[in-house]
């Protein structure tokens, strides 16, 4: 409780990152328990490796998690992966709204950092409604799921509710951990478990603010605000685009959708086009797929979900702004337009940073494990912005990376998961308004 107490002194961005550090640790420890696996005891790196990529929902794994980990090492991922999805602070928040039924400020600042309220007012709706929604749609979903596992493949239905809990929590929180060894591949061409997982991730990767509203204006679309609006019709070009070009590539090849009849190719370029956006899942075995479907995977991922959600990746608000920056400028507009509002001049460079950013990280990084390992520029790349967009998706090299190249790994999930987070908090405590202005000369741009 003294830890709780001095992670919540700190500022925002402080506790947030010290949460879950803290949470992190815990998850690593229990991971490395001889209870945890079911062989040989889990090494320090599988056990730290696991429990970022379940806090960080990103799904990338160094083990195959149904054969390695025991019940109750899968107990302690799922906890981890609901833990990273609903955010650290605001579980904690949550909970002392709960028992105290009030809120301090700096606990309020905490939370709206990490959800991003518009309001510290609102933090209380907020957090209520984030955790009716989370826990609504994986009962759903774990329904379906139960249901199909149980008449569908005869598994007991103690085992199927396992696997319809697991698979829903880890749906919506876009973590992509399956208790399969392949993953989802052997229901690729089975609507009923791939259009709830799909329809979870879809629901995740919205981000909580976007499904609150359309909750209250579904069908008013005219009265949805600018966020809402941008993630919408992000997602739906996104997933078209998506689900177009992966299935196209992918048509013929036989290592992927070439076995499948024209039904099941198309829900698998349809999930395959879902998965990226943070997902991880996969029903196609990735490492067969071709160079240029791996280049779209690419940008599917590092485009990512909506914010304030369990997505990862750039954002697709922030893809937007720079879009519609880039078309102002062509115009020649002396501001930038966004569905019939009007851009601050701040949102500009908040987003030119965000990307910037992560574009050095992931060059720089993948510079790196290439300077560490013998796998080429396509594979070391997807594995980069895979773990760097909170994904998971992989080409099939992770496990066989020194360790050294993992820990970039790691490393890059945990920034992908706190780094707007953090980002957005610092931005917004250092803002300050200078007192004079500089003399303006232009270089000469292109």
């Amino acid at each position: 409780m003294q830890s709780l107490r001095s992670v919540l002194r700190l500022t925002p961005g402080r506790a947030i990152s010290g949460a879950f550090g803290l949470v992190l640790a815990v998850g690593t420890f229990l991971l490395s328990l001889p209870i945890a696996v079911q062989g040989r005891s889990a090494t320090f790196m599988e056990a730290l490796f696991t429990a970022t990529s379940a806090l960080c929902v990103t799904g990338h794994i160094v083990v195959d998690t149904p054969v390695f980990w025991s019940p109750f090492g899968q107990g302690v991922i799922l906890v981890l992966i609901q833990i990273g999805g609903f955010g650290v602070m605001s579980i904690a928040t949550l909970l002392g709204l709960l028992v105290a039924r009030r809120l301090g400020l700096r606990t309020r600042l905490t939370a709206v950092s990490e959800t991003h309220t518009v309001a510290v007012g609102d933090v209380r709706r907020v957090l209520l409604g984030v955790a009716v929604i989370t826990m609504t749609t994986q009962a759903v979903v774990a329904l379906v799921l139960f249901l199909r596992f149980w008449l569908g493949y005869a598994e007991e239905p103690g085992r199927a509710v396992w696997l319809g809990v697991f698979h829903a929590v880890s749906a919506f929180n876009n973590a992509g951990f399956a208790l399969f060894s392949d993953n989802l591949m052997s229901f690729v061409a089975d609507p009923w478990i791939c259009l709830p997982i799909c329809a979870a991730i879809i629901l995740g990767g919205l981000g909580f603010p976007v499904i609150m509203e359309l909750r209250r204006r579904l069908l008013l679309p005219r009265r949805w605000t600018l966020n809402t609006m941008t993630v919408v019709i992000g997602s739906l070009v996104l997933l078209v685009f998506g689900a177009i070009a992966l299935t196209a590539l992918e048509w013929s090849n036989p290592g992927t959708l070439g076995p499948l009849d024209p039904a099941g190719r198309l829900l698998a370029g349809f999930a395959m086009s879902v998965m990226p956006r943070t997902a991880g899942f996969n029903t196609i075995d990735v490492s067969q797929m071709h160079a240029e479907s791996w280049f779209v995977t690419d940008i599917l991922m590092f485009i990512g979900g909506g914010p304030a959600g369990t997505a990862g990746g750039l954002k697709i608000t922030t893809f937007a702004v720079l879009f519609f920056i880039i078309v102002a400028e062509l115009r020649g507009d002396t501001a930038v337009n966004m569905f019939g509002k009007r851009l601050p001049r701040s949102t500009h460079r908040e987003a030119l940073t965000v990307a910037l950013l992560a574009v050095a990280l992931v060059v720089g990084s993948t510079l790196a494990i290439m300077l560490m390992s013998p796998f080429g520029l396509d594979r070391v790349l997807f594995e980069v912005i895979s773990a760097f967009a909170t994904v998971g998706l992989s080409t099939g090299i992770t496990a066989d990376l020194p360790e050294v190249a993992q820990l970039v790994l790691i490393a890059l999930m945990f920034i992908g998961r706190l780094g707007p987070v953090l980002l957005g908090s610092a931005l917004a405590l250092t803002t300050q308004k200078r007192m004079y202005e500089l003399p303006k000369e232009r270089p000469i741009i292109g």
